[in-house]
């Protein structure tokens, strides 16, 4: 029966090796498999990983596309969004194909007004080229709306994850505060230009990967091969914790209403910072800049 259930094991990941895998899919060993055999090598690939959770989770969590004003407590809205997120050339992203320089992340996104300045919504995207999906859900309360001569304000929980990552969890989390005016242009059509901050922490974990690269899948799955694994050919990343990755997202769009016909544009930069790697040396990285479009209806 053991000898059967490492068959089993062994068939079930030689098949999922096999599956065809998209341009911009993702294989995260790499960063361990580049370092193997390095000194300090298993914290300089953590490194590495902290670097691209830090930027993937920028990508996944660029648009905000939506005013801080509310749909109204009866009121909803449907969307269909894209954004174009540019790729910094200082972070190794490990792709199945070539990294590219920027990535489309099309999405629909739902949102429902509730009592007392509230709203709830919903955003599902995809990451082209790729079997990833994220899921945005958020909740955002207008501390202040509608006021002829004052700003609308408002402030927005909301928390990313993505799907379809193999070995991969990463989640964002975050407190978003905008501002914004609606200025009526006649009749039923009004523009609203709004910008804000949005305050992102990244949080991200591996699962158990295979780093040397003369190890085989079979070697792997035996007892035999326990004495050499110890020997750092497989592990996991050093987590990265939210508490220490806040990545600072700044934006400004507008929104166009005739009707129930929405129109909108955004622009967005996510600052990234640094962190200490191995060595005393502090790792600077390049921001994350994101140009989204929205297209939907308001009721």
């Amino acid at each position: 029966m053991r000898t059967f259930s490492r068959w089993l094991v062994l068939a079930t990941a030689l098949s999922g090796a096999a599956a065809h895998a998209d341009d911009n899919d993702l294989s995260i060993s790499r960063f361990g498999i580049d370092r193997f055999g390095q000194p300090n090598a298993a914290a300089l690939a953590s490194a590495d990983f902290r670097a691209f959770a830090r930027t993937f989770g920028a990508v996944i969590n660029s648009a905000n596309l939506m005013p801080p004003r509310t749909t109204g407590h009866s009121g909803y809205a449907f969307n269909a969004e894209l954004s174009v997120v540019s790729l910094p050339d200082g972070v190794f992203l490990p792709t199945e194909r070539e990294q590219p320089g920027s990535v489309l992340v099309p999405s629909v996104h739902v949102r429902k007004g509730l009592p007392f300045s509230l709203e709830l919504g919903g955003r599902v995207g995809w990451v082209e080229k790729s079997s990833m999906v994220t899921a945005t859900g958020e909740l955002k309360w207008a501390v202040n709306e509608g006021f002829t001569y004052l700003p609308d304000v408002g402030v927005r929980l909301h928390v990313t994850k993505l799907f379809g990552a193999h070995d991969l969890d990463l989640t964002t989390t975050g407190l978003d505060i905008g501002v914004g005016k609606q200025f009526p242009l006649g009749g039923m059509i009004t523009l609203t230009p709004y910008g804000g901050l949005d305050l992102a922490f990244v949080s991200a974990a591996s699962r158990s990967l295979v780093f040397n690269p003369s190890l085989s899948l079979e070697d792997s799955l035996t007892d035999d091969s326990r004495a050499t694994l110890a020997n750092g050919n497989t592990g996991t990343y050093a987590r990265v914790s939210a508490g220490d990755n806040l990545t600072p997202r700044f934006y400004a769009g507008a929104r166009f209403i005739g009707g129930a016909l929405q129109l909108g544009a955004e622009f967005s930069i996510t600052n990234l910072g640094s962190f200490d790697v191995p060595g005393d040396v502090s790792r600077d990285l390049s921001s994350v800049v994101a140009f989204n479009t929205t297209l939907g209806l308001d009721f």
